[in-house]
């Protein structure tokens, strides 16, 4: 689950709704408006939190996050629209519809897992939450799906009771639904104003749910390259394309984000870099080369996981807030960094990050270039340094024993794209508040 478990993750609430025509014609695009959780006009947003303690939060979830890459990988499983998404410390939020009559939900959006899922009546164990909950019972258009179709036999677990399938889905931090898997019109909303209507689409009816939800979301979005996927379900009407672009943190300028599909999803002209995604076991998980990465000029090579090959060395995730590198690698990065930098280094409030500076040093940020298979990334102040309290900044990548992810404070201010056609990821640098 991208956004439960990550050191630092942006909340988007998405609010998708996708018009059937929309859907089914192939080539049209469509964007939903992203509003970070954190800024005064999200419904998330908490006055009485510090700068700090947010920070402190998206961290903490970010850690979890790296259990979830790693268990995932071991294959663990525990008993044309453009879109708004909001930035929840680190969550994407999504707003869709479920059902007919349509049945509205506030639900995470995750690039790092597969399944669409949502509480649903009865709910014999559930979170908080404030929010009503999903009556399957009440929609003319919900049906369970049986143990013989291809969505459950595509699930690694799974039960059959009368024919019925069941699933279990659970996440690095101990959350976990289980439920039914079932087929449902799922709606989504577009910021043309032109709802979109998905029929049939599967989905998890979950009636025992627990974990780090908080109390207005009400499930999830898996936007993960798996065939059960928000992305692999809307199919060839987006012709595998989407992307995003991301505004810094806490904006004062500019509250929302877009996450575009389809057509709208082409990342393309002048300034435009792309590198090959890399499919591996899973697919719900999106995979780049990173070849190195420069401190002004200092090339310092990315580590291979493997002794056979360094293809798809890192994941590429919009849920995960800080980039996480390997333990002897991040040394030698900080290293580096450290040594370009003149300034007074403090201690991390939330006691997570190792290289920090006092604001009032005024430092000067070395640029880091982050050279991707076929594409160099250079990543300016705000994508490598994240200011944590109104007195300290600190460097936003940090060590982990296995794995890696390319968090989402280092895709700020970029377009990212991706094409699961053409097998590509785009970057193109752009200033996400005006996009």
């Amino acid at each position: 689950m991208a956004s439960f478990v990550a050191l630092a993750i942006f909340t988007f609430c998405l609010f998708c709704l996708v018009s059937c025509d929309a859907a089914s014609e192939p080539g049209n695009g469509f964007s939903v408006e992203l509003i970070n959780r954190d800024s005064p006009t999200s419904p998330f947003y908490r006055p009485e939190e510090t700068h700090t303690q947010r920070f402190s939060n998206a961290f903490r979830r970010s850690i979890g996050r790296v259990h979830h890459f790693n268990q995932e990988s071991s294959s663990v499983f525990p008993t044309t629209v453009e879109s708004e998404i909001f930035n929840n410390q680190g969550e994407y939020l999504m707003k869709i519809s479920l059902g007919t009559p349509a049945f509205e939900i506030l639900a995470i959006a995750d690039t790092g897992s597969d399944l669409i899922w949502t509480k649903c009546r009865p709910c014999v164990e559930c979170y908080q939450e404030d929010a009503p909950i999903f009556n399957p019972k009440a929609s003319s258009t919900y049906r369970d799906l049986s143990c013989s179709t291809r969505q459950c036999r595509s699930l690694s677990e799974r039960k059959c009771k009368r024919n019925q399938c069941h699933y279990s889905y659970s996440y690095g931090d101990g959350s976990f639904t289980v439920g039914n898997l079932a087929a449902e019109t799922i709606t989504l909303g577009s910021t043309s104003g032109r709802p979109v209507a998905l029929a049939k689409s599967v989905f998890g009816c979950g009636h025992n749910n627990s974990g780090a939800f908080s109390g207005q979301v009400s499930g999830l979005v898996g936007l993960g390259g798996g065939s059960i996927s928000l992305i692999s379900q809307l199919g060839s009407s987006i012709g595998g394309k989407f992307s995003y672009c991301l505004v810094p943190f806490f904006s004062r300028t500019a509250n929302s984000s877009k996450l575009n599909f389809g057509s709208k999803g082409v990342v393309s002209g002048e300034g435009t870099m792309s590198t090959p995604l890399i499919r591996k076991n899973p697919d719900t998980f999106y995979f780049l080369t990173l070849e190195a990465i420069s401190v002004g000029k200092k090339r310092i090579k990315f580590p291979s996981f493997s002794s056979e090959t360094i293809e798809g060395n890192i994941i590429i995730d919009s849920g995960t807030t800080l980039t996480l590198v390997p333990e002897e690698f991040y040394s030698e990065l900080e290293s580096e960094v450290e040594s370009s930098i003149n300034g007074e280094r403090v201690s991390d409030p939330t006691g997570t990050l190792s290289l920090c500076y006092t604001v009032e040093s005024d430092i000067k940020v070395p640029i880091l270039t982050a050279h991707f298979t076929g594409a160099d990334v250079k990543l300016k102040p705000l994508n490598t340094f994240v200011q944590i309290s109104e007195s300290v900044t600190c460097f936003s990548f940090a060590p982990i024993r296995s794995g890696a992810i390319f968090g989402n404070l280092a895709q700020v201010n970029f377009l990212v794209g991706y094409d699961l056609q053409e097998k590509t990821v785009s970057f193109k640098p752009t200033d996400c508040s005006k996009k």
